[in-house]
């Protein structure tokens, strides 16, 4: 969760929301990281995990990731929930809980939706205080009202 922090945190720096994702593969080593790109890249769509699992499946050569876990510092929404779940990585591991967009427990729990095909294990609140901190002081500082 730490390297998520950093990624996290390269996030703030250019400008984006601070979130940061790491993929880690079966033997605990880091495949591909991600961090939120959406305003440096205009891209709807370029959430850190998002961005951690397209790097995972180009580093393994596949778009199948089991016996991976990704480890992010704010709860997936629905868009990265579902990414998960396509994407079977076996477990997913978040810091600080998103109350008003979290698809992995808190509004809706798409990942662990027994109607899909694939469900990963779900592991919140790993350094989630540290995780919220970082979130909330991004939004607390004067030009963050865009968001």
């Amino acid at each position: 969760m730490r390297h998520a922090l950093d990624e996290a945190a390269q996030a703030a720096l250019a400008g984006d929301v601070p979130v940061g994702a790491v993929v880690l593969g079966p033997d605990g080593s880091t495949i591909a990281t991600g961090r939120n790109e959406r305003e440096a890249t205009g891209d709807p769509t370029a959430h850190a995990e998002i961005l951690a699992v397209r790097g995972a499946a180009a580093a393994l050569g596949q778009w199948r990731l089991h016996g991976c876990t990704l480890v992010v510092t704010l709860e997936p929404c629905t868009m990265c929930a579902g990414a998960l779940v396509q994407s079977r990585v076996d477990r997913v591991v978040y810091g600080a809980r998103d109350e008003k967009a979290g698809a992995a427990g808190s509004l809706w729990d798409v990942v662990r939706d027994r109607r899909l095909n694939h469900r990963p294990e779900v592991i919140p609140g790993v350094l989630e205080e540290e995780c919220s901190a970082q979130l909330t002081a991004f939004f607390r500082t004067p030009q963050r009202t865009d968001f």
